[in-house]
């Protein structure tokens, strides 16, 4: 080909636990702004400390009556704007040194069972929605040593463009945005590439 267009997008990153992967679509998501609308009025639990949990769990808050976050350590990793507006939400509830432990339920969620990672004390908390937002992996494995990536794996575009660093190949979407990964988002950028290729295209006749 003449011009390749890499639009192979980013993996949500899961726990990998049994009860989370069975519950994948039944109750257990990756994405807020997809599937917050279906718990709204109910209680949810957010996994994650970065700037990615901080911004589902607010965001979830002006839908969902409760949003529990589960955070490993002792402190989020968040920006301190990010964990100001989640410490200000009145509807939002941090448990520290606290991981999934299991997710409730055979078809749907039904509650979960978090562990307290140093006193190892369990508790069951009665929600019916996961959000899982510990971050995401571009699927970009195959173009390792032959395309410029950030220290993520995200491919780099030139400026404004969706250029990477070989000619006739452009990259769009959520395998190179890491900031805002959006289906309008990376549906702009489709568009952005297919500009860049026809131009790229008619420089070649």
């Amino acid at each position: 080909a003449d011009t390749v267009i890499i639009s192979t997008g980013a993996t949500a990153k899961y726990l990998g636990i049994e009860s989370e992967q069975r519950l994948i679509g039944g109750g257990v998501s990756a994405c807020a702004t997809c599937d917050g609308f279906f718990y709204k009025g109910q209680d949810v639990v957010v996994i994650g400390a970065g700037d990615t949990a901080a911004e589902e769990a607010t965001y979830l808050a002006n839908i969902c009556r409760k949003v529990t976050i589960l955070v490993r350590k002792d402190y989020m990793r968040a920006s301190k704007a990010m964990q100001h507006r989640v410490n200000k939400t009145e509807n939002i509830e941090v448990m520290y040194n606290t991981e999934l432990d299991e997710v409730l339920g055979d078809q749907v969620v039904e509650g979960v069972v978090a562990i307290n990672n140093i006193s190892k004390e369990k508790t069951q908390l009665d929600v019916t929605g996961v959000f899982v937002a510990i971050g995401h992996k571009p699927n970009t494995d195959i173009f390792k040593g032959i395309l410029d990536m950030d220290d993520v794996g995200y491919l780099k575009t030139e400026g404004k463009t969706t250029k990477t660093n070989l000619p006739g190949i452009f990259a769009a979407g959520d395998v190179q945005d890491k900031e805002y990964r959006q289906a309008i988002t990376a549906a702009g950028t489709g568009c952005m590439a297919a500009l860049d290729s026809e131009r790229y295209l008619g420089s070649l006749e």
